[in-house]
């Protein structure tokens, strides 16, 4: 079954819990093995023996190869056995073993709803949503039964690896198949809708079903509630429903609290956060690392950089400034209000102080530094994390990079793309266009075409703008072939392209002869081109293009709407008067102008009557241009009515 794309599942598959265990035939889901019990009583002289079962979990757990050790052990263990087995492997982040633990307790019908649920929960961790959604596929033909726990351990799976489309269809066939969801599926979903773009409406649309449903909203789900408002800058909203949570007895925690206060910080609302805080002390709670962070947060965005200066004393004295994100929020207050100098000075003091830095505060130090124009300073910097860092995220990646190639530093640009192959992380848009822009900056055109096309390949948006203007370069560098490429790249991609882009990738081709492109340009926008622009690819056509496809050629002009001129015909009736093999096609053409109203010229006319022996009769093309004159005469009286 493919990653994106979700089985249709039987209604009486999505039934509560399983039959108990004496009636569950063997290929249902669960199933669970019976086994005997000793009844007699341990020797009150010696300690109690481990059972088979436990020893035999232990060796297992401690096997080099764990499917052989479960095949000796097949006739002892139960699946509840296996289930401890698979958790182990799991917690212990040997997603190989967790695999072919579980694929093993699959082929023997050892599974039940447990060994699905805590499954899925640890493809979530390993980062396989497409395993998740390919197994749960799977459970169609191996079970009759699916608990509503299992459904909600692959939307903890998706939503944690941001496959909200597949979750929100899975929720949806829920819904069709008859399971009820509960708090936990609401709660999972919810939690998604802080990264979507629409969220929030997608949130009300949850909260709507919750309540059809008859559920009671918990803690849980205004807490995640609050965190989707917060994220989406519905300040106001997120007021009213922790409002709501207390009038209907729920205790804040320091979640909700951390939530709201958050919410505050978009808004440098530091007023209604200070309010907050007072409320937050007089609950009984005291705050946190979160609380105090996101407190700095408000202050830093306000531009209040004295209170989150104290603040910041504060959660040093407090312990709470071990790693570098208390920093990092008050560097990057400071870069946005401008004063870099002082961003720099509390840069150097964090790592004076000896705080680790994950990149965070690298990243806005380069990036402030390269935006100010201090370009050597932002590489040395970039330098510097490089030097005493082995890892990478994207963000970092791509910070160092813009710095990079901002100082034309090709050695260091290769250097950071080996990196991001060692590390196994994948571009982004970001990536992407930064090294287009700086290749074609560097009129290393090639180079500039492949990362388009890698882009383009890996399912990116291209920005037209930049493509565009390495369309138009590589025409000028004599790779005509490969900027066609890149036009025909923008045009399919997923987006209107600007009319101009048609014109400028006619304004390659022609010149350079390539007029079977070209006419693939002008078939399908001729409406979009200047008539200058046909007028020269129409001649250069009629001059020196496929014969075979000069009449398509005028039929693709005639729907621009654009005149074509006499002269136009008068060059492809040349054409084919020196291909008299091709006589058939001009009679097409000379038939098809005079439906659509066009007469040939004197010129072509005489020259026409001259050649008509290779009509076979004179007469044939005199009657045909008669015709002809009759109609444009008929159309150009029309015209003066």
């Amino acid at each position: 079954m493919g990653a994106s794309s979700l089985p249709m599942l039987d209604a009486s598959r999505f039934l509560s819990p399983p039959l108990p265990a004496p009636t569950c035939p063997r290929r249902t889901l669960p199933c669970v093995r019976a086994a005997s019990q000793t009844l007699e009583a341990p020797e009150a002289s010696k300690p109690p023996r481990p059972s088979p079962r436990r020893s035999a979990v232990a060796e297992v757990k401690t096997s080099s190869d764990p499917v052989a050790a479960l095949t000796r052990f097949e006739d002892v263990l139960q699946t509840q056995d296996c289930n401890i087995i698979l958790r182990h492997c799991g917690d212990n982040r040997r997603w190989d073993e967790l695999s072919k633990v579980f694929e093993w307790m699959q082929e023997r019908e050892m599974t039940n709803a447990a060994s699905y649920s805590g499954y899925f929960k640890y493809l979530g961790l390993s980062r396989n949503p497409a395993r998740a959604l390919q197994v749960y596929g799977a459970i169609q033909d191996r079970s009759t039964r699916v608990h509503v726990s299992v459904c909600n351990s692959v939307l903890g799976c998706l939503v944690k690896n941001g496959r909200f489309d597949s979750s929100f269809k899975l929720y949806d066939e829920m819904i069709r198949e008859g399971l009820s969801p509960d708090p936990f599926t609401y709660s999972t979903l919810l939690s998604g809708c802080m990264k979507l773009k629409q969220g929030y409406a997608k949130a009300m649309g949850l909260i709507n079903d919750l309540n059809s449903q008859g559920l009671q909203m918990d803690s849980v789900i205004y807490g995640t509630l609050l965190a989707v408002c917060a994220s989406h800058n519905y300040c106001e909203e997120a007021e009213v429903y922790f409002q709501k949570m207390k009038d209907e007895g729920h205790n804040p925690n320091l979640f909700h609290y951390s939530s709201l206060l958050n919410a505050y910080s978009e808004n440098a609302n530091y007023k209604k956060a200070e309010l907050l805080m007072k409320d937050l002390r007089s609950s009984g709670l005291k705050p946190n690392k979160v609380i105090l962070t996101t407190l700095l947060k408000v202050y830093s965005k306000g531009g209040l950089f004295e209170k989150a200066k104290e603040l910041l004393t504060e959660l040093e004295a407090s312990g709470f400034a071990q790693d570098e994100m208390p920093y990092s929020i008050l560097i990057d207050g400071l870069v946005k209000g401008g004063k870099i100098q002082e961003a720099t000075m509390l840069f150097n003091e964090m790592k004076e102080k000896g705080v680790k830095s994950d990149g965070y505060a690298f990243s806005i130090m380069i990036s402030a530094l390269h935006r100010g124009g201090h370009r050597q300073e932002s590489k040395q910097l970039a330098k510097e994390f490089e030097a005493e860092n082995a890892t990478y995220d994207l963000v970092m990646l791509n910070t160092s990079l813009r710095a990079y190639c901002s100082t034309n530093d090709m050695e260091s640009v290769t250097s950071m793309l080996k990196k991001m192959d060692e590390l196994n992380i994948s571009p982004d848009n970001i990536t992407f266009n930064t090294l287009i822009r700086y290749f074609g900056n560097a009129k290393v055109y090639h180079l500039a075409y492949k990362t388009i096309e890698d882009m383009h390949t890996k399912g990116h948006q291209l920005n037209e703008e930049l493509c565009s203007h390495v369309m138009v370069q590589l025409g000028k560098a004599g790779f005509p072939s490969e900027a066609f490429s890149v036009y025909n790249m923008l045009r399919y991609s997923k987006r209107t392209v600007h009319k101009s882009l048609h014109e400028k990738a006619l304004g390659i081709l022609v010149p350079a002869g390539l007029l079977k492109d070209a006419y693939i340009v002008v078939k399908d926008n001729a409406e979009l081109i200047s008539p200058p622009s046909l007028e020269k690819f129409a001649r250069s056509f009629m001059a020196s293009g496929n014969i075979n496809l000069i009449n398509d050629v005028m039929k693709a002009l005639n729907r621009s709407r654009w005149r074509i001129s006499q002269d136009i015909f008068g060059r492809a009736i040349q054409r084919y008067i020196r291909k008299p093999d091709k006589k058939q096609l001009l009679l097409c053409l000379l038939d098809w102008m005079t439906g659509q109203g066009y007469s040939v010229d004197s010129s072509s006319r005489n020259l026409l009557l001259k050649n008509a022996q290779i009509f076979g009769q004179k007469q044939l093309i005199a009657e045909v241009l008669s015709k002809q004159q009759a109609v444009s005469r008929t159309i150009g009286q029309r015209h003066k009515k």
